[in-house]
């Protein structure tokens, strides 16, 4: 996913369109970086003679805005509107030189002006009101952005209760018993299910620099023949977002999550994150969070945990990279056989392959070391799981997508009651607004 500061990439936008107005300003097509340059070289060599000549400046300073010389670009107009400053097209090329720096404020005012010159045809005096609102807007923090989505898929899970394969085993606290045969909830389990997915998500500007954000996000899973082990969530966040100077940005948001399974209740959870992100050219970011959870469970209070973590993320366009680790520590010390301390990472990517499709991969590791030894095995519990993804996203409308998708998990456990493997397939339809 791209990240890209708001004001600025608006603003670019804003004069990309107006670079394209039919007046003699802004009639030429945008040259080639290469041209730009060039362009720019030959007139900055007369400079020295020929600087004060209305016409030499117009277009030294467009030629300097055309290759990035924004700096340049604007002495240049300032000198043509020194000596002409009823020249409307020259003030509207300052405006965008501005609005390519970055400095909007300025750049509204310059239009402004522009908008009052009577010599201004009306067609493009309209373009010029709506560039003044759309910088108003940004202005005033960008205004407010609500999106979501919808998503059902159907498929078959080879063990939706994340089992072991085996049918009996022995516990060393009753090894002179001998193996001991699994119920069938211990035991994987396959079955069809169809899966709903929503989600909405909310952002508002306070101030320029300032974003009030929302999300509430549900999740329905319904194995056809096997009600027990059905799931279902919904995760509510909320935060406040500042963005500074120099465009990186730091977080701090709440969150609570509901989680059911067979139609009980079966945790609760609720926490903060705080995150900086730290803005890299090209649309490439990388950021750090520190993270707390609280873990209550409906019918099983000693594994009730608290959860700390930090974690670091990579992200550019088509890809992202995070590493994440911390510790769950019980909260009553009866229950430490489940504390552990855990390091993860995961990685998803996107790829176009043709212009309605995409190929979508992930893959995620996780690392886990029990603090004490189950008091049934008689031993510290040692874990590592590999999650594997692959998926074809498909455009069949400019909001819908069809996906087909399967996954692949195996947990390896020094304890086999925990040992196990799983993979999905399913095909879903996916909406975005």
């Amino acid at each position: 996913m791209a990240i890209k500061h708001p004001f600025l990439h608006a603003a670019a936008c804003s004069v990309a369109v107006l670079a394209a107005l039919p007046m003699p300003a802004f009639g030429q097509q945008t040259p080639s970086p290469q041209d730009a340059a060039a362009r720019y070289q030959a007139l900055a060599a007369e400079e020295r003679t020929k600087a004060g000549d209305p016409a030499f400046d117009y277009a030294l300073g467009t030629a300097a805005s055309d290759a990035g010389r924004y700096g340049e670009a604007i002495v240049a107009f300032q000198r043509v509107l020194a000596r002409q400053p009823a020249n409307a097209p020259a003030r509207a090329e300052l405006a965008r030189a501005y609005a390519l720096a970055g400095d909007i404020d300025t750049a509204r005012a310059q239009f402004s002006t522009v908008v009052d010159d009577p010599t201004i045809p009306d067609p493009v005096r309209q373009r010029f009101t709506g560039f003044v609102r759309q910088f108003d807007k940004q202005i005033k923090g960008g205004g407010s952005d609500l999106s979501g989505f919808g998503e059902a898929a159907f498929g078959h899970d080879s063990n939706i209760n994340s089992a072991t394969q085996l049918t009996s085993i022995t516990i060393p606290l009753f090894a002179a018993l001998g193996p001991g045969s699994l119920g069938a909830g211990a035991r994987a389990q396959k079955d069809e299910f169809y899966d709903l997915s929503a989600g909405i998500s909310a952002v508002s500007a306070t101030s320029r620099q300032d974003r009030v954000f929302g999300s509430l996000l549900g999740n329905w899973r319904d194995n056809l023949d096997s009600a027990a082990f059905d799931q279902s969530s919904l995760t509510g966040t909320a935060g406040f977002a500042h963005t500074f100077a120099n465009r990186d940005v730091v977080s701090l948001s709440g969150q609570v999550q509901k989680y059911w399974v067979g139609h009980r209740g079966f945790r609760t959870a609720f926490g903060g994150i705080a995150q900086y992100t730290h803005l890299l050219p090209g649309g490439k970011a990388l950021s750090a969070s520190v993270q707390f959870n609280r873990f209550d469970y409906d019918r099983d209070a000693l594994r009730d945990a608290d959860r700390f973590a930090v974690g670091i993320g990579y992200s550019a366009r088509n890809y992202a990279v995070n590493l994440i680790g911390g510790h769950e520590e019980t909260r009553r010390q009866a229950g430490d056989a489940e504390s552990n301390t855990f390091a993860g990472a995961n990685m998803g990517a996107e790829f176009q392959v043709a212009p309605k499709v995409a190929l979508v991969a992930g893959a995620a590791f996780d690392l886990r070391r029990y603090d004490r030894a189950d008091l049934l095995f008689m031993r510290k519990r040692h874990d590592e799981r590999l999650d594997l993804t692959a998926a074809v996203k498909v455009a069949v409308l400019p909001r819908l997508f069809i996906q087909p998708k399967a996954t692949w998990s195996r947990n390896w456990s020094n304890i086999a009651l925990y040992d196990h493997e799983r993979w999905t397939v399913q095909a879903g339809a996916r909406f975005e607004f």
